[in-house]
């Protein structure tokens, strides 16, 4: 009784009410959790009902918030559900934290993670991370009393579409259930105050060897928002932060505008579809490097492009002229912005991505080209 009772007075804010967040929120309104607070500001899309089980196809249009509270009240008619149909921001996240006891940290983006961390850290409450890709997952708590926070093992994010997103590279869809699942067994061990939390420990799960290791994650005495002498006092622009914009994607480079037709000059560093389409037209076209995995590549691709997956990319481009510009693609524009840069450091000159990637491409030029 004094376990339930511990569980009905705690408040536990859920940030995201998607892959991670569906699991976790489900366990801990069905464990009794008193007070669940979902933040979300996205609506239900049918792509989303793979993996994100707290939405069913009748709330396909609803926003996820909505959807997440009738379902749990639907589990569980004893407890109190808020909702916060906001995306989470430097502006509102003190004040959206202010009336939580424990954060479940369900996002899938940079930006989002360091906000949370700053802010738990700066509120004093402790927070389960969780993280997936394709088949591996990661969980772990931070911002703990003399724990480490989400800065001591990642002090910076990487560089803008360097990592590709859940979008991108897709995730299996039961890998949700697994670390959403270990999250909520975190947050609820922490409300009772029993067992060993991973407080200090990273849990990483490969989904395809069905196996789990650990790594160490001491505290950094010179982490700038929880070490001996914090800089960090107050919340940034964490898009600005991360180099993206509010969609993700890689900031656009200042000098680009794209309503000016392209000169036969070198590359600008980004282009968008009309732009590449009279480049291709050309009788000395770039040459157009497809950076998607292999599947995609197969589903739909530009007839004269070449294929070099990001991961190939990042280990040697010995096979890439360096006597011919270069516009990279991908789906969306991320993956191919950081390839960019990864050339441009490597010495690559003229190279450039196309802005807003394969898809734009779809709807501004060609219909008919099939992209996943």
């Amino acid at each position: 009784m004094e376990g339930q009772a511990r569980l009905k007075e705690a408040r536990v804010l859920l940030v995201g009410a998607g892959g991670l967040g569906s699991p976790a929120a489900l366990y801990l309104g069905a464990a009794g959790v008193g007070t669940l607070g979902v933040v979300d500001a996205d609506a239900v899309d049918a792509t989303n009902l793979q993996r994100q089980i707290l939405h069913g196809s009748a709330d396909l249009g609803r926003p996820k918030v909505v959807s997440a509270a009738d379902r749990l009240r639907d589990l569980n008619p004893h407890i109190e559900v808020w909702t916060h149909a906001v995306r989470l921001d430097r502006d509102n996240a003190l004040d959206v934290l202010a009336d939580y006891d424990l954060v479940v940290d369900g996002s899938d983006n940079f930006p989002t993670r360091y906000l949370v961390n700053d802010a738990c850290v700066l509120r004093g409450i402790p927070f389960v991370y969780g993280a997936i890709l394709r088949w591996d997952g990661q969980v772990s708590l931070f911002a703990t009393p003399d724990g480490p926070c989400y800065r001591c093992l990642f002090r910076e994010p990487p560089p803008a579409g360097l990592v590709p997103s859940c979008a991108d590279a897709g995730v299996f869809g039961a890998l949700p259930g697994v670390v959403g699942s270990m999250q909520a067994i975190e947050a609820l061990k922490w409300i009772l105050g029993v067992g060993e939390g991973l407080a200090g420990r990273l849990l990483l799960f490969d989904a395809l060897a069905a196996s789990w290791r650990e790594v160490t994650v001491p505290r950094a005495t010179d982490c700038p928002a929880c070490g001996d002498a914090p800089t960090i006092t107050e919340l940034i622009d964490y898009d600005w932060f991360c180099g993206v914009d509010a969609d993700g994607l890689p900031l656009a480079d200042p000098d680009i505008d794209a309503d000016t037709d392209v000169s036969p000059g070198p590359l600008p560093r980004e282009v968008d579809a009309a732009d590449l389409a009279r480049r291709l037209a050309r009788a000395e076209p770039p040459l157009v490097v497809d950076v998607r995995e292999g599947w995609e590549w197969e589903a739909g691709h530009l007839g004269d492009s070449m294929h070099l997956p990001l991961g190939e990319l990042a280990d040697g481009h010995d096979g890439l002229p360096r006597d011919r510009p270069l516009v990279l693609v991908c789906s969306v524009g991320a993956r191919s912005a950081g390839a960019a840069a990864h050339l441009r450091a490597a010495g690559f000159n003229d190279v450039a991505h196309l802005r807003g990637g394969l898809m734009t491409w779809v709807r501004e030029i060609d219909s008919s080209l099939t992209v996943l």
